[in-house]
């Protein structure tokens, strides 16, 4: 079963993804910042990250830019931050998609499940 870790300091955000994604039959593990996604991703890699960039302690950008450092994994941002310049940050930093807040959650899984698909093929 694939693995996804999600950092978002707003917990309903974090229930209403790891609800959809364990329904979808995915491993969910939810951190309430970046720093401990980071922590954890460094023990044990996930097979997608999904990053809030609003965060206390270090920003979405910031464990976007520590994790390519060391992974190829897909990173999705998940934020209210809804400019040509953030999403181009994001992307420039290596992030993989771009999702605004308010989000369909089904459009998520969807995309997930695409990336994931594509990782498995270039394997």
């Amino acid at each position: 079963m694939k693995k996804i870790y999600i950092a978002d300091d707003e917990n309903n955000i974090r229930y209403l993804l790891k609800l959809f994604l364990e329904n979808a039959g995915y491993v969910v593990t939810d951190f309430e910042n970046g720093d401990l996604l980071l922590m954890a991703f460094n023990e044990e890699p996930a097979d997608l990250v999904i990053l809030d960039i609003m965060m206390p302690g270090s920003s979405g950008y910031v464990i976007c830019k520590e994790l390519r450092k060391e992974s190829s994994v897909p990173i999705i941002m998940l934020t209210a931050r809804d400019t040509a310049p953030e999403r181009d940050t994001g992307f420039e930093l290596g992030c993989d998609e771009y999702f605004v807040k308010p989000f369909r959650p089904m459009f998520l899984v969807k995309r997930i499940d695409e990336i994931l698909e594509k990782e498995v093929e270039i394997k």
